[in-house]
């Protein structure tokens, strides 16, 4: 039990900005597995976003609360899989190559791709939240939440399981994602990731699943042809898109 709450913290540490105990250390085993716990890292993000959402819009415009919810989220993860995905758009919009596209997902500098990728991912994102409320209702928006951001981090270990990471240096922040996942740990990181899509209509969240698989599928495919695998900027930027497509599943399943 121990091993496994020093693999959740070292989750926790790694993909977000919230404090964990002193007592759980540093080490590369600990990495190694925390993977399997990203899923339930997106259920405590998705809880933050949706607990901010839901006291801020008792005061305030909803706009402006899941606003506030999304801001919250990033604040949590410190942008973590934004700039995954502001990376992946100028690495894949700028380069020709595998080598093109590496080197440039490596730069620090954002470049035309990434600015205009996320202020759109955002803004499609703060659409759909707002268009979910006025279509389902203020609980099922925090449902949404919840389980948006807990099966949309099951889909990146999806990645990490089928395909390869191709990055052969050892300075990316990424690397101890390098390690392909065991096929217990991906059942345990799909339990994690679906367990609260349960608490939505099972219409709507089949729907909303069908088009988060759909968005992993076209990602996954698409990483392979340009640079044969993964980076950790893929990963964030499956992420970002698997969590779009899971609130535009939703919608879709509402007309």
């Amino acid at each position: 039990m121990k091993r496994e709450l020093e693999y959740f913290f070292a989750a926790l540490r790694f993909f977000t900005r919230l404090p964990v105990p002193a007592w759980v250390g540093h080490s590369q085993d600990q990495l190694d597995h925390a993977a399997r716990y990203f899923p339930l890292i997106g259920i405590l993000i998705g809880g933050i976003g949706a607990g901010v959402t839901e006291l801020t819009a008792l005061a305030l415009p909803l706009g402006v609360a899941v606003l506030l919810g999304m801001a919250a989220t990033l604040l949590a993860t410190g942008a973590f899989h934004e700039d995954g995905f502001a990376d992946s758009c100028d690495g894949f919009g700028g380069g020709w190559d595998k080598a093109q596209v590496l080197a440039i997902m490596k730069d620090s500098r954002v470049g035309s791709y990434a600015t205009l990728g996320v202020g759109l991912i955002l803004l499609t994102k703060w659409s759909a939240l707002t268009e979910i409320d006025a279509a389902f209702g203020p609980p099922f928006l925090a449902l949404a939440l919840i389980a948006g951001h807990a099966v949309s981090r099951l889909a990146p270990t999806v990645l990490i399981f089928a395909l390869d990471y191709v990055r052969d240096d050892d300075s990316s922040r990424s690397k101890p994602l390098a390690r392909r996942m065991a096929p217990g740990e991906l059942a345990f990181a799909a339990i994690c990731g679906l367990a609260p899509c349960l608490l939505l209509p099972l219409a709507d969240m089949l729907v909303a699943l069908a088009a988060v698989a759909l968005a992993t599928w076209l990602a996954a495919r698409y990483f392979l042809r340009r640079i044969g695998g993964y980076t950790g900027d893929c990963l964030g930027a499956t992420q970002q898109l698997s969590e779009i497509a899971f609130y535009l599943g939703l919608l879709c399943s509402f007309i």
